[in-house]
């Protein structure tokens, strides 16, 4: 199977490596030159373009960084889809954006994956990131050997849309959970508790998360270098919103949380870091929110380990 990717920034060049890892006949593609050079050195093939990867690859998956990047994308490879080509969308976007752009592809005899990942670049860089799937069974039966070697655990969710409207979901959640984080570490440096155990109490009790023991250890080395910008975070969760608002569910966290990044970028700039986001109670607090001991970079202790189908319980 020839594989195409198109976007190889700080998640797609880590799904990327994981394909080129495994022994995947790949080519690549992105506006930064630089990035294709560093994977044709690793032994991938450079692509000229999204339809010249459509013409000659049997699948070519995207991971673009907006809903605006990822239409234009697929309209340049649209000429190219014939019957038996797949494309694969593995960012974070739009359902209605997706599903559109999955019609198209289809009414050209292609099948469209979405299949957006969650689990933090360090999970992307070993293959150990959880993958939701939407499309129908045939087409997912098909890829699942691609996307096992892309992730640890795979979900099919359903069909086109349902993927990323989940995982909208998940990282709305996961932002809820960084804020909660980040006044908790705060209070408990203003009463006066050491921030190592703080982190620790944190991590043996019912308040533990994924996003504490990964995010708050970058808060408290003071890198702040999640590897991902609040530009990116006041998209997802005002997606998120907009899903509420299209079914009528009054939410109250939701609008106050976009807010809280809205502030923070008009502070900060669109491209800090998220979890810089603790910035705005360091500053209203006069604290530093830091400790010794805390690594600069999440390093996926898991070893790498071939994926498998999650299958949620059926009465």
């Amino acid at each position: 199977m020839q594989v195409g990717f198109i976007g190889l920034g700080n998640v797609g060049g880590k799904l990327a490596g994981s394909l080129l890892r495994n022994g995947y006949a790949l080519s690549v593609y992105d506006l930064d030159a630089s990035l294709v050079t560093g994977f044709v050195t690793r032994g991938a093939a450079s692509g000229t373009g999204p339809a010249q990867l459509m013409r000659d690859c049997d699948v070519v998956i995207t991971c673009l960084p907006s809903p605006a990047a990822c239409e234009d994308v697929v309209l340049a490879m649209l000429p190219e889809v014939t019957s038996g080509k797949i494309w694969m969308e593995m960012s974070t976007t739009d359902a209605v954006e997706v599903a559109k752009l999955a019609k198209l592809v289809k009414a050209s005899g292609g099948a469209a994956v979405e299949c957006p990942v969650s689990g933090g670049c360090h999970r992307a860089d070993t293959g150990n990131i959880s993958i939701f799937a939407g499309c129908d069974r045939a087409t997912f039966d098909k890829v699942l050997p691609l996307l096992t070697t892309l992730g640890r655990r795979v979900l099919h969710t359903g069909d086109i849309g349902t993927a990323s409207t989940l995982k909208v979901m998940t990282n709305y959640l996961a932002t809820a959970n960084l804020l909660t984080v980040c006044e908790a570490l705060v209070t408990m440096k203003a009463a006066g508790l050491d921030l190592a155990t703080t982190y620790e109490a944190i991590k043996i009790s019912s308040g533990t998360s994924f996003v504490h023991e990964t995010e708050s250890q970058m808060i408290l080395n003071g890198c702040r270098d999640i590897n991902f910008t609040m530009d990116l975070v006041k998209k997802d969760i005002g997606l998120f919103q907009d899903i509420a608002e299209r079914h009528d569910v009054p939410l109250e966290i939701s609008p106050l949380m976009v807010s809280i990044f809205e502030d923070g970028i008009a502070r900060y700039g669109d491209r800090a870091q998220s979890d810089d986001i603790i910035r705005r109670l360091e500053d209203a607090t006069g604290l530093s929110i830091t400790a010794p001991g805390f690594p600069a970079e999440m390093v996926d202790d898991e070893p790498e380990e071939p994926g498998y189908e999650v299958k949620p319980p059926r009465g």
